[in-house]
């Protein structure tokens, strides 16, 4: 029998899938060792980092859950949440992910670090507002080198087989997959909600922030040559980047992240617009920076 016209078949209506649920994973299974203190117990915004990562995560997944190392599973602090140990050691995050993805492979994954102090609910909701789900991922863009920023991304359930094949060929570096993954990139909305903090100088400086001591982080556009040893590690003469950086200082400390300089500013002169400068001197859009490294020779 043929229905009325006008009317729908339902044999030809197709049911309707909804995304997959989103789990939270807040990372804590780091060694800490620039800080040289546990990062996850720092108290920021009255709160231990990790117990606010969670918090976060939590307001906005289904359910929420840490990532541990073996060796931490009996932590007094990680213990007091639910938690996914790592199935293998020394995979830094992208281990954690992969345990998770493994634990529970049909939800998506909300992964962020636990030491982002700038990080709030407004920008974890844009982030799933915007999500992807037909993608591997959903990340956001450094405001700091324009590449994927790994440790506040949506991993999708698609992913799994390729994380876990990307481990397999020995690879573990989380925002390499991205780079090679079809991940869906975000503009942040606020340039400074990933900057986290690794060592006791950057902690300090987050906490003027936050206290209202020092002004909040704004994007500037910067210039930085290198020479000698520089150029070679970096493997570029020169870049331009968008930082937040306000001093050198700060901005070496971002350079490190991304290039493999291993010489502490203590072994270097800095130069801002071709003049010898302080270390704290003011940065600002448009400067021109030189990193000098010291020279072999008499």
């Amino acid at each position: 029998m043929r229905p009325l016209p006008g009317r729908i078949d339902p044999s030809t209506v197709r049911p309707m899938t909804s995304p997959p649920p989103v789990f939270g994973l807040v990372l804590a299974g780091g060694m800490s060792r620039r800080m040289q203190t546990d990062k996850a117990a720092l108290q920021i915004h009255g709160k231990q980092q990790l117990e606010r990562a969670f918090e976060l995560a939590s307001g906005l997944c289904a359910k929420t859950f840490v990532s541990v190392r073996a060796d931490q599973r009996a932590d007094p602090l990680r213990s007091r949440f639910p938690t996914i140990v790592d199935e293998k050691d020394g995979l830094g995050p992208i281990g954690g992910i992969s345990s998770a993805q493994a634990a529970h492979p049909e939800a998506a994954w909300l992964v962020l670090a636990c030491d982002l102090p700038f990080l709030t609910t407004a920008t974890l909701k844009f982030l799933l507002d915007h999500r992807d789900p037909s993608k591997p991922a959903t990340a956001f863009i450094s405001t700091h080198d324009g590449l994927p920023e790994p440790l506040c991304t949506v991993w999708e359930p698609s992913s799994r087989e390729a994380v876990t094949a990307w481990i397999a060929s020995g690879k573990t570096c989380p925002r390499k997959f991205l780079i090679n993954s079809a991940t869906h990139l975000l503009k942040q909305p606020d340039p400074q909600a990933l900057d986290n903090v690794n060592t006791p100088d950057e902690l300090t400086a987050a906490m003027s922030v936050l206290d209202g001591k020092a002004p909040a982080a704004v994007l500037k556009t910067l210039k930085i040559q290198y020479f000698a040893l520089f150029r070679e590690q970096a493997g570029r003469g020169e870049e331009t980047l968008e930082s937040t950086a306000d001093t050198p200082a700060r901005l070496y400390v971002e350079l490190q992240r991304r290039h493999p300089f291993k010489l502490q500013k203590e072994q270097l002169r800095v130069a801002v617009n071709s003049e010898f400068c302080d270390w704290q001197a003011p940065l600002n859009s448009g400067d021109t920076v030189v990193f000098i490294p010291p020279v072999a020779g008499g």
